[in-house]
């Protein structure tokens, strides 16, 4: 049995795997409230749009910052906003990071497909 993650708006399957489903416990700098995250998706079914914002921004109690570079996920479909892509996943590289403080921004990552929850219809396969 499969969950099926639908567009709310349109209903359109957006084609998004649990076996690319980060666990909830998953530790990110941008908090996982309200939202999934994804390792992979189907780039096919959606449309992404950068957005470049200098002001202030509160994720969470300790992530925070004065310039947002994030990118937008949009249905392909309708249009409407189902997520958004950080930069802040796994380590691409094993390594200790700078001075060996541990993994860092200057290591690069790979990308987080974050969908927010309120976003999506969850249907189960049977």
């Amino acid at each position: 049995m499969a969950t099926i993650y639908s567009c709310k708006e349109c209903r359109t399957n957006l084609n998004l795997a649990t076996n690319h489903l980060f666990p909830s416990d998953f530790y990110f700098e941008a908090g996982n409230k309200n939202s999934i995250s994804f390792s992979w998706i189907d780039q096919s079914k959606f449309k992404f749009e950068k957005e470049d914002k200098i002001r202030p921004f509160f994720e969470t109690l300790n992530y925070w910052g004065i310039q947002r570079n994030r990118t937008k996920i949009k249905c392909n479909n309708c249009g409407k906003i189902v997520g958004y892509v950080y930069d802040d996943g796994p380590p691409m590289v094993d390594t200790l990071g700078q001075f060996h403080f541990g993994p860092s921004q200057v290591i690069p990552r790979n990308p987080r497909f974050r969908f927010k929850s309120k976003a999506l219809l969850l249907s189960s396969d049977s």
